[in-house]
This record gives structure tokens, C-alpha cells and sequence, in this order.
């Protein structure tokens, strides 16, 4: 006859209470799990099967392979689409980044009303994606607008700047840069953060401001530069409202911009299936890019816990 091996009620109670703090742990973060669920897994697992239908809404989606993928190598929209997105990306990005630092270090130096300043200056990125903000700079650089006004007293132009092909693209930049704010402010709280000593130890050295900057200020904003890098790169291959509302994607497509195509292929043209493989496109492409990103960041991104790499 077996004898039965008893359990010591202290391991019973312990394990009783790790369930009670586990299901505990599953219930508080439940809202986010279905909302998570619902609201994001399940929209993508469905407009991935999309992405391999011909699907328009007012009927059954019907399963046509890869055809969606294979239309957009020969969819000449689609192609100056991705054209107009690079170039917007390429060098909106870039040129946010370096005014966004310059005012950082304007307003690193403490000088009296900095503060308020570097409020004043955020502004625009909490308002400037906003619909009300969209109109207003198309009322300024339309053709009755402020800034083409000013420009045609000065013999500079007096075209629609932004119905010109050649300077509509440009007039959307211009407010992209305008909302420097986000990047600032995390350029600012990284430049607090150098130790002052390394300046300090320079300015014994010698160091001119200049060599300063290159040699201390940039290394050791590397990791900023890098995160702000590819929160803009997204942000910026996700522009829609701008263009939209601002020039519709004209004049002559110069300003489609890809989530401008994407959102007229699905609600104007409802080609729910097409417009579903677009957007999983653009997913691989803000992917790569990153992951580009990533693995080129061990170059030139310095890490001081891991001796400058």
C-alpha cells in the first residue's frame, strides 16, 4: 500500500497566492489587451487577408493572390507617390533635426526667459498637424495669401505657391520644419544631461566652440539624434493631413503623398483590397528602413556605458 506524500500547507498557501497575483496581474492589464485585441491585432490580421482580395466594400471580398502587390509595380500614381514621399522625408527630416538642435543650444546657454521661450517655440508641434492650422497656411501661400503677397511686392514671385508644381512640395515642408518643437525639447533634455566638466576640461585645452560642438556635443547627443531620427522618419512617411487638406495631393501629383494616395484609393476610389496592400507596403518600407537605422546606429551612435559604441 502506497503511501500518499503530503503537501506542507506553506507550499499550498504560497502557490494559492503567486495564482491569486498572477490572474491580479492578467486583470489590470486586460483593458489594454483587448483594446490591443480589438482595436489593432484584429484590424491588421484583416486588412492583411484584405491585401489579397478584390474587396470595394458593397460586396464580398474575392481572393486574387498576389494581383494587388503585382498592380502596384506598373501604377504609375503609386510610384510618384513613393516618390514624393521620399523626397518630402529626405529632406524635411533632416533639416527639422538641425534647426530643431540649433535652438536646443540657444536655449542651453540659461540666459534669462529660456524657459518660457522653449514653450513658446513647442507650440507648434502640439497645434501644427491640426485641420485649423492646415487651412491657415493655405490661406498664406495661396494666391490671395499673406506670404505671396509679400513675395510679389519683392519681385520674388507671384504665383500660387502652392499651385505651382514647383514650389507646392517646398511651401509643405516649410511646415513640417515649422514644428521643431517635439525634437527640441528632447534635444534640449539631452544636452542637459552632458557632464559641464567635459567643457570645461576642453576650454583648459583650448578647445575652440566649434571644435567643442564636434568633438563633445554631438558624440554625446548621438543617442538623441538617433531616436529622433526615426520618430521623424515615421512621422514622416505618415504625413496625411497637411497635403491633404493643404493641396489635395496636386497640383500635377507633386504633393501625393503616399497616406494621401492610400486614403483615396480606399474612400474615393473604394478599392478596399488595394488600398490594404499599400499599406502593408508602406509597413515594410518604414520597417527596413528602420531596421536600417538600427544596424548602421553602431557606427556612429555613441553609448558611454559601452566605451563610445
Amino acid at each position: 500500500m502506497t503511501k500518499t506524500k503530503k503537501i506542507p500547507v506553506s507550499l499550498t498557501l504560497a502557490s494559492n497566492r503567486d495564482k491569486s497575483d498572477h490572474l491580479a496581474g492578467f486583470l489590470s492589464i486586460s483593458p489594454w489587451l483587448i483594446g490591443f485585441i480589438l482595436l489593432i491585432l484584429g484590424p491588421m490580421l484583416a486588412s492583411l487577408y484584405l491585401s489579397f482580395t478584390d474587396y470595394n466594400l458593397l460586396s464580398s471580398p474575392s481572393w486574387v493572390g498576389l494581383a494587388n502587390y503585382r498592380s502596384l509595380l506598373t501604377d504609375a500614381r503609386f510610384l510618384k507617390s513613393l516618390e514624393v514621399t521620399f523626397t518630402f522625408v529626405f529632406v524635411s527630416v533632416p533639416l527639422k533635426l538641425i534647426f530643431a538642435l540649433a535652438l536646443a543650444m540657444l536655449f542651453n546657454t540659461g540666459r534669462k526667459g529660456s524657459s518660457f521661450f522653449s514653450a513658446v517655440y513647442y507650440i507648434p508641434s502640439i497645434i501644427g498637424g491640426s485641420v485649423a492650422i492646415a487651412v491657415v497656411w493655405k490661406q498664406l501661400f495661396g494666391r490671395q495669401g499673406a506670404v505671396t503677397q509679400i513675395l510679389s511686392l519683392l519681385n520674388i514671385t507671384d504665383a500660387n505657391l502652392i499651385g505651382n508644381p514647383d514650389t507646392a512640395l517646398s511651401v509643405l515642408i516649410l511646415l513640417v520644419i515649422w514644428q521643431f518643437g517635439s525634437p527640441m525639447i528632447i534635444f534640449l533634455a539631452g544636452l542637459r544631461q552632458i557632464p559641464i566638466e567635459l567643457y570645461e576640461a576642453a576650454s583648459v585645452d583650448g578647445a575652440s566652440k566649434w571644435r567643442q560642438f564636434f568633438n563633445i556635443t554631438l558624440p554625446m547627443l548621438t543617442p538623441v539624434i538617433f531616436f529622433n531620427l526615426v520618430m521623424q522618419t515615421i512621422q514622416g512617411f505618415m504625413t496625411f493631413t497637411q497635403a491633404y487638406l493643404i493641396t489635395g495631393g496636386g497640383p500635377l501629383d507633386e504633393t501625393l503623398f503616399y497616406a494621401v494616395y492610400l486614403y483615396e484609393t480606399a474612400f474615393e476610389y473604394l478599392r478596399m483590397g488595394y488600398a490594404s496592400a499599400m499599406a502593408w507596403v508602406l509597413l515594410i518600407i518604414i520597417a527596413v528602413i528602420t531596421l536600417i537605422f538600427f544596424l548602421t546606429s553602431k557606427y556612429w551612435v555613441f553609448y558611454q556605458s559601452e566605451g563610445g559604441r
